[in-house]
């Protein structure tokens, strides 16, 4: 199973293979637009250049990354901060749910917060937290009751109609990636 920057890198080789331009060109051009906003960034490459909302975010991310002083690296994975200490256990929970995320397509935003990272299409529609024994899969399925291991998200977070808690790669079933592929297809 390839991991989380793996995945990130071969993001980014397939933006430069779609949008023929490799990744230090874009960071490049990026610094002589003047724009120093993500989202304005993210707008300019979609408005300018035709990228989907998947593709200029992450090339965004990646100038960002470059102009904090770090190299320009396509494989930083923006959750590590999260799975640092006593939760690198559930690093590999973590991996398995972004595979399942990959697939749903490229225009999958991820928005990292301080304790969790968004999961965006045209509208957020899942997150990633991780607990201290487990991953907290929230998402937002307005019409599907709570029932067994999908949970009401009603005293976890206000923002998902749902959570599933995971605690091993194996619990990312086909039962699990439905749901994260029902909430992705609404927020479209």
């Amino acid at each position: 199973m390839p991991t989380v920057e793996e995945g990130l890198r071969s993001q980014i080789r397939n933006i430069e293979a779609a949008y023929g331009r490799p990744i230090e060109e874009w960071i490049e051009l990026i610094r002589a637009s003047g724009l120093t906003r993500h989202n304005e960034v993210v707008a300019m490459l979609k408005a300018e250049h035709g990228m989907t909302h998947g593709a200029a975010h992450r090339v965004s991310l990646v100038a960002r990354q470059a102009d904090a002083g770090g190299p320009p690296d396509p494989g930083s994975d923006p959750a590590a901060q999260l799975y640092a200490g006593k939760r690198a256990a559930l690093l590999p929970v973590h991996e398995r749910l972004m595979a399942e995320v990959r697939a749903l397509g490229d225009d999958v935003e991820l928005a990292p917060k301080s304790g969790y990272v968004s999961l965006r299409r045209r509208k957020e529609f899942a997150m990633i937290q991780p607990g201290a024994a487990h991953v907290n899969l929230g998402h937002i399925v307005k019409d599907v009751a709570p029932a067994g291991r999908l949970e009401s998200a009603a005293g976890f977070n206000a923002l998902f109609t749902h959570r599933v808690r995971i605690g091993a790669p194996a619990d990312v079933d086909e039962e699990l990636a439905g749901w994260l592929r029902e909430a992705y297809g609404r927020a479209g």
